[in-house]
């Protein structure tokens, strides 16, 4: 039987709980390929699997995004073949690994002009950033909107996005330092959250006109406050937990500030269908063929080392993406 390495986790915990260590190589069923990893990308996300804060069964195999190339093929398979460059941005775990057989309805094919690091660091983003402001909510000419972590993996993407499609964008970000990259990537203006009151720099950069569309990925630490940042029958989306997941919400909260909206969206919802999967994928592609998009990766880690780049991601000085490198 066949072997390769992963990095595995068998319990839930701080990153040290990461062991890398020799596993099966399974066979692909029918409507499944093989594919060997040439990058693999670090989210958010996989932290708060293995925190514990969403539920896993151990022992997991942790990542939702890599690109790689297919070494076989299922009977059944008709639109991929052996030697394909391939991606996946929503797959539910099994990308720490150097090789993995996965669904075929779950990849998509990535253009020759885009980088294998490129699409690691930043499919899963870019992908989600696609329904955050194109489905969930058409941003259009006009709107104003406000972006948490305006400096993050999502962050530059989503402000970038919006910038082009003729919005207003207010970031908050945690330091000086990070004021300038969200600038250089769409920010309009940029607020130091650390050293002022969000709502109240909002107040002043909208003269009291306030916001339609928040979106948060912080959770906990700026909930509360960025729903009295929207305007009556504004919009807050809630789409990340990096300071924790928020405080209970009473809804007659909505009805006091506004008759405000809320949501809690996930991409594996705006991807459920294949189709969905598909045209996310190539309108997140073309904005980065048509250079609109420009992608940041930080730093590149071996596989073995996943604690390490677990521990980079939640570094809040750190700007860029990780990667982890088979």
């Amino acid at each position: 039987m066949q072997k390769h390495m992963a990095s595995v986790i068998h319990e839930t915990g701080d990153p040290e709980v990461f062991q890398f260590e020799e596993i099966e190589l399974l066979e692909p069923d029918s409507d499944e390929v093989l594919l060997r990893h040439t990058a693999i990308g670090v989210n958010y996300l996989d932290t708060y699997y293995r925190s514990g804060l969403y539920p896993i069964d151990l022992p997991a195999i942790l990542g939702d995004e890599a690109v790689g190339i297919i070494k076989k093929t299922g009977n059944d398979v008709v639109d991929f073949k052996i030697g394909d460059r391939v991606a996946y941005p929503a797959c539910k775990g099994g990308g720490y690994a150097e090789v993995r057989v996965i669904n075929s309805k779950q990849i998509v094919p990535v253009p020759e002009s885009i980088s294998d690091e490129t699409v690691a660091a930043s499919l899963l983003r870019g992908m989600t950033v696609e329904y955050l402001v194109n489905r969930l909510y058409q941003i259009k000419s006009g709107d104003t909107i406000l972006v948490h972590a305006a400096a993050g993996g999502v962050g530059l993407i989503l402000c970038q996005w919006a910038k082009h499609l003729g919005a207003t964008v207010i970031g908050t970000v945690s330091t000086e330092s990070k004021v300038t990259i969200a600038k250089e990537h769409g920010c309009d203006f940029p607020i130091v959250y650390t050293k002022v009151d969000f709502v109240e720099e909002v107040k002043k950069i909208t003269e009291g006109k306030m916001i339609d569309v928040v979106y948060d990925g912080i959770g906990k630490k700026t909930f509360m406050d960025s729903l009295d940042c929207l305007r009556p029958r504004g919009l807050m989306v809630s789409f990340g937990n990096a300071s924790g997941k928020p405080d209970p919400l009473d809804v007659l909260e909505l009805s006091k500030k506004g008759s405000l909206f809320i949501t809690r969206p996930t991409l594996f919802e705006y991807a459920r269908k294949y189709s969905e999967l598909l045209a996310g994928a190539k309108a997140y592609f073309d904005m980065l063929e048509q250079d609109i998009i420009k992608i940041k990766i930080g730093k590149r880690f071996p596989l073995k080392a996943a604690a390490e780049a677990h521990l980079y991601l939640q570094d809040r000085n750190q700007i860029g993406s990780p990667i982890l490198l088979p």
